[in-house]
């Protein structure tokens, strides 16, 4: 992938605009150099398992879901924020390189992640209350 052979990393750039939306999180990340490599290679690699129909997305998803309940009640707008601002760093990080076809794939595959999380949201809500 580009970004690899360019030596691109889109957490620094992604956690920036999610805590300049989002500054009351900022204090949860206890070591946000270890989180931001975290989420963001994970974030991406449900995207890519998504893209290839891979069976261990879902299940992962709702794993994640359920962690994350431990900090809090967590909107899904905050969800959906974080994936979309992951998608639009992939796209200025490529530039140029980025096209239409790339921007349908990996919107397609982010709406459906963002459903996913959704998803496992409302379900873990039935069991394990927000709060």
């Amino acid at each position: 992938m580009l970004l690899a052979e360019r030596d691109i990393e889109l957490r620094h750039g992604l956690y920036e605009r999610f805590f300049a939306c989002f500054p009351e999180r900022r204090a949860e990340f206890l070591c946000p150099e270890a989180t931001s490599v975290r989420m963001t290679d994970e974030t991406l690699q449900l995207l890519y398992g998504l893209a290839g129909g891979e069976k261990w997305v879902w299940p992962l998803v709702a794993e994640l879901v359920a962690t994350h309940q431990a900090y809090g009640a967590l909107p899904l707008a905050e969800f959906d924020a974080f994936v979309d601002m992951l998608v639009e760093e992939l796209e200025a990080a490529l530039g140029a390189d980025w096209t239409g076809d790339q921007a349908d794939a990996w919107g397609e595959q982010s709406e459906a992640l963002k459903t996913m999380i959704g998803k496992a949201q409302a379900e873990w809500d039935l069991v394990l209350p927000r709060g």
